[in-house]
């Protein structure tokens, strides 16, 4: 007689509930810590427990899936897709619930990658985080500039420029002369605007406590700056040893490159069984546009809820794709633009990235051009 156990996990506590055929029902309580999920582990099998559920909270689920995934046949669910319990609600509830739509086979399982792939995505994100964080520090060394009334920031296309580098690195060491940060800046920023108004841009009133603050920023930037190109030299090490054939093929898509081919590894994998179809994949992702009509009215077609990391990607390599000459992408970029908006037209290019890196995948096949 096969057994179904419905698993809701919280930070603290897991609620176990245990469903046969002949609807005998088993509940039990586990706390979160390693031997309590252990003990869990031990209670399944005890019970001949074949097939499992949980909903994916937060980050909570991944201690219990590895604990339990090279045991039993778990299904990672949406909370989304499992309608909760009319009348009042407990936790307990819950669990048998999953446990009985599990019986039932009226859900399907999430997408869960392998143990190398999660590996390669934790170095992805972190990548994403660090650059915000990045960006915040540099957003932070802009505003101390400017209350010391430093305006170079005023004249350069991006405040994380080598020039705003090397001026605020020297005046972090205490270098508060004009005319040796105007050497440090690069001569184009300079025939811009004028040797005599970047000169004015850099002369500016410090205290001591201002030079030690905009220290520590320089601080946090340096240090950023190493983790960032620590996790993306790793990151493409993991991908070169584990997935060489695969980056070899995407590479060959225009505008992606290798950092961007090591991220779309790290977030779809590279088995696509686990996508049925290219559509899957990309409604998966979140570039499908959503269908609200009513009464025949179209009433939006923003796009779901998806991957946002690879979505970002995406869009990133679709933009660059747009701008390589002769490519069919910058065509289609185009022609989209003459009746779209900028982001649409960058959204539906994204969408036909998608669909061919999922074929590469698939196929094993490198890109060739073709009209699109």
């Amino acid at each position: 007689m096969e057994k179904f156990c419905g698993l809701d996990v919280h930070k603290d506590s897991v609620f176990m509930c245990i469903l046969s055929e002949n609807n005998e029902k088993y509940e039990e309580v586990f706390k979160t810590l390693t031997p309590d999920l252990e003990r869990l582990r031990d209670t399944l099998v005890d019970h001949g427990v074949g097939l499992v559920a949980m909903e994916s909270t937060s980050i909570y689920w991944y201690p219990l899936w590895n604990i339990l995934e090279s045991d039993f046949d778990v299904k990672l669910v949406n909370p989304l897709f499992i309608k909760q319990v009319p009348g009042r609600k407990s936790d307990v509830k819950d669990a048998e619930w999953i446990a009985t739509v599990l019986m039932k086979d009226l859900i399907k399982g999430s997408f869960v990658p392998p143990s190398i792939i999660q590996q390669l995505r934790l170095y992805n994100r972190k990548i994403t985080k660090l650059n915000k964080q990045l960006r915040r520090s540099e957003q932070e060394m802009d505003e101390m500039l400017q209350r010391c009334n430093i305006r170079l920031s005023n004249y350069v296309s991006d405040i994380g420029c080598k020039s705003m580098k090397k001026v605020v690195q020297a005046i972090a060491k205490n270098h508060l002369n004009p005319d040796y940060l105007l050497s440090l800046v690069h001569a184009r920023i300079v025939r811009k605007s004028g040797a005599e108004t970047i000169r004015a841009s850099l002369t500016g009133t410090f205290t001591s406590v201002d030079i030690e603050i905009l220290r520590m920023i320089v601080e946090d930037i340096n240090f950023h700056h190493d983790q960032l190109e620590f996790c993306k030299k790793e990151l493409l090490k993991l991908c070169y040893q584990h997935f060489n054939l695969q980056m070899e093929l995407l590479v060959t898509i225009p505008g992606v490159k290798e950092h961007a081919a090591a991220c779309i590894i790290s977030e779809i994998g590279t088995d696509m069984k686990f996508f049925t179809s290219a559509t899957a994949l990309v409604g998966w992702t979140g570039l499908r546009p959503r269908n609200d009509q009513s009464a025949g009215k179209i009433k939006g077609r923003k796009t779901l809820h998806g991957n946002k990391y690879l979505r970002l990607m995406l869009v990133q390599c679709a933009w660059g794709a747009s701008r390589t000459k002769g490519s069919a992408f910058m065509a289609r970029y185009q022609r989209f633009r003459k009746r779209m908006h900028h982001n649409k037209a960058l959204i539906a290019n994204a969408r036909k990235l998608l669909v061919i890196i999922w074929n590469i995948l698939a196929k094993k096949e490198p890109y060739f051009a073709q009209a699109i």
